[in-house]
């Protein structure tokens, strides 16, 4: 049997080993929220992809699968964002609304902006304007507040989701 100052000096090892221990485990549940994160963002890069991907796939073999057949080609529908009814005077006496926000919010909105295919290549000052003017409006749990394909005017960005996801896991 030890002596007490053995015991006390084997008690020192163990607590260091378990300090280690620790540290490490804190140091790998960091790697892992990272990577978590990481993961989260790439899924939402791949959704976004995925939902330009697929209609452009199907509208381009729809296209070549009528071409084949001998059938005319169908003409491309465009957007355009210029008024046309109405005269640039007229516009420069509009006064936009103006809904205050949290710089949360507002760096929210502008990253969904940044990352929509249409509007990704506004000037700030416009990109700007769209964020100060969108206001905040709550829906219901599951409401259906728009569905894929549906001819639409208005912009819509979530906030708050991820948060209702995980505590609905």
């Amino acid at each position: 049997m030890g002596t007490l100052r053995d015991l006390q000096y084997a008690l020192q090892e163990k607590i260091e080993e378990l300090r280690q221990r620790d540290a490490l485990i804190d140091e790998l549940e960091l790697e892992l929220d990272q990577k978590d994160e990481l993961i989260q963002k790439l899924q939402n890069e791949l959704d976004k992809y995925r939902s330009v991907i697929r209609p452009a796939t199907q509208q381009a073999q729809k296209q070549s699968a009528s071409t084949l057949q001998g059938e005319p080609r169908t003409k491309r529908q465009a957007i355009s964002a210029e008024p046309t009814a109405f005269d640039i005077q007229d516009l420069s006496h509009v006064t936009l609304p103006f809904y205050p926000k949290s710089p949360q919010s507002k760096d929210l909105i502008k990253e969904a902006i940044l990352d929509n295919d249409f509007m990704k290549n506004l000037e700030l000052s416009q990109i700007q304007e769209i964020v100060d003017c969108m206001y905040p409006v709550e829906y219901g749990k599951d409401s259906c507040i728009i569905k894929e394909g549906d001819v639409g005017s208005l912009v819509y960005v979530m906030e708050g989701m991820l948060e209702e996801l995980i505590k609905d896991a």
